[in-house]
């Protein structure tokens, strides 16, 4: 029989001694294959972690200002090797490996690229009401029926949640005017700094976190987003707020909270366009593609991103079968995961994916 504290057991105490992981899915990248194939022990990694590294620094353009920040990034680099091989192990049916993050500390990594405050629902978030789930679609994406922007990039921002939030509306709008509009973040990083009053703390706060929820209550107020043509992004939270109440290309109506029932929460995507969701980001770091499946996850929430589908089949291990799995996109560049997104598998609320999900309804109106 199948037991999961003996697994976890197991594998915790394999990547301690360097026993080697399952084999990855077949991929092209020498480098990759590297550093997970099932060759690689943990001294091979560390003693080739030179090569990997300047292998590393070339394919992301990375470079260093001193000889002692190159040693720092290089010693971080190593650890982040083990990293994705023990992320490897514990969640076998993605692959994990390097990625543009493989020089900086989860602690780095956190503080630049994440950026979710677990705040207090607005008083004007209603909760979604319960919707039909017997015909739903076995596979449905909305990228496919044009309702989704091309991936964006948040840069070394904490503005993950501007991003979310903004992809919703995105998709609100689409399905409101038939037209889809790239909104602007950057509004919502320099005007949206919308608060709980009863929470010390939690405003929406630029470059150093928010909330969907909270950014659609602003939206709400302000009258709309501007297109990110006439409000551009610039990953960073120092200047001042530019709004133009002239400009606005799409507003909210309303914006309701989603109940943790997955059915429900496929439900809604399919009737109201993609979704914003917080997940624990601990595995995207070295994610690489694949179906996210890890035996353990934190609930702990620190990544706001957009489910924009779901599918019936992913691969997955044989003692999993076919699992199915939700369709994330992210906000990191198309450098990363599988050309920006991520897969992650449907079923046990693994890593907090369906505990904070919204959906934003537009007004219609017609973009400037």
């Amino acid at each position: 029989m199948y037991r999961l504290p003996l697994v976890l057991f197991s594998i915790i105490a394999a990547a301690t001694v360097g026993i080697a992981p399952a084999k990855p899915v077949e991929r092209d990248d020498t480098l990759i294959r590297q550093v997970v194939s099932e060759e690689s022990r943990e001294d091979d990694l560390v003693l080739g972690a030179e090569r990997h590294f300047s292998d590393f620094k070339l394919r992301f353009g990375k470079a260093y200002a001193t000889p002692e920040e190159h040693d720092y990034r290089l010693g971080v680099f190593k650890e982040n090797l083990l990293r994705a091989k023990l992320h490897q192990q514990l969640d076998p049916s993605a692959v994990h490996g390097v990625t543009k993050f493989s020089d900086l500390s989860p602690e780095e990594f956190r503080r630049k690229f994440l950026g979710l405050k677990r705040l207090r629902l607005p008083a004007d978030a209603n909760k979604a009401p319960v919707l039909p789930t017997e015909d739903l679609p076995t596979d449905f994406d909305w990228r496919d029926r044009g309702a989704v922007t091309g991936v964006k990039d948040q840069g070394a921002c904490g503005s993950c949640w501007s991003f979310s939030a903004a992809g919703a509306l995105e998709g609100a709008h689409f399905l409101s005017t038939g037209e889809l509009v790239s909104l602007s973040e950057q509004q919502l990083v320099d005007c949206d700094h919308e608060c709980d009053p009863e929470e010390r703390g939690a405003c929406d706060s630029g470059c150093s976190g928010g909330l969907m929820t909270t950014a659609f209550e602003y939206t709400l107020k302000a009258g709309g987003l501007e297109r990110e043509e006439d409000y551009p992004y610039t990953a960073t939270d120092r200047g001042s707020c530019k709004f133009d109440k002239s400009k606005i290309a799409a507003s909210v109506s309303n914006f309701s909270v989603v109940s943790l029932d997955e059915e429900q929460i496929a439900a809604n995507l399919v009737k109201n366009g993609p979704l914003a969701v917080g997940i624990n980001a601990v595995y995207m770091q070295t994610y690489i593609g694949g179906v996210s499946c890890p035996y353990i996850c934190s609930k702990n929430l620190d990544h706001g991103v957009l489910l924009v589908g779901y599918g019936s089949a992913g691969y997955a291990p044989i003692r999993f079968k076919e699992k199915p799995f939700w369709i994330i996109k992210n906000s990191w560049g198309q450098n990363w995961g599988e050309n920006g997104y991520y897969k992650i598998c449907r079923g046990r609320n693994i890593c907090g994916v369906d505990s904070m999900v919204s959906t934003v309804a537009a007004i219609h109106t017609t973009a400037h």
